[in-house]
């Protein structure tokens, strides 16, 4: 059986890529808490919509509160994939 090719110890995760110069920035402070804030906005708002039965949140909208609810929620999962 062919053996691998041997890797080099202490290697970045940007050199292995062959991308060189990457470097990682840190997140804003504010990242973690707008990221959860609005997963757990998402969640409240079709919680809302549920129990009040259709009065609340926007009344005007109907079901288009679901909409407004899980678009909130996937933002808040989007920003999950920068989360380092």
């Amino acid at each position: 059986m062919p053996e691998s090719k041997t890797r080099r110890k202490n290697r970045r995760p940007d050199e292995a890529s062959g991308a060189g110069q990457a470097s990682y920035k840190p997140l804003p402070v504010w990242y973690k808490p707008v990221m959860f804030g609005l997963m757990i906005l998402g969640l409240l708002w079709i919680m809302v919509y549920y129990i009040s039965q259709g009065v609340l949140p926007v009344v005007m909208i109907g079901g288009w509160n679901i909409v407004i609810g899980f678009g909130l929620a996937m933002a808040g999962f989007f920003m999950t994939t920068r989360w380092r």
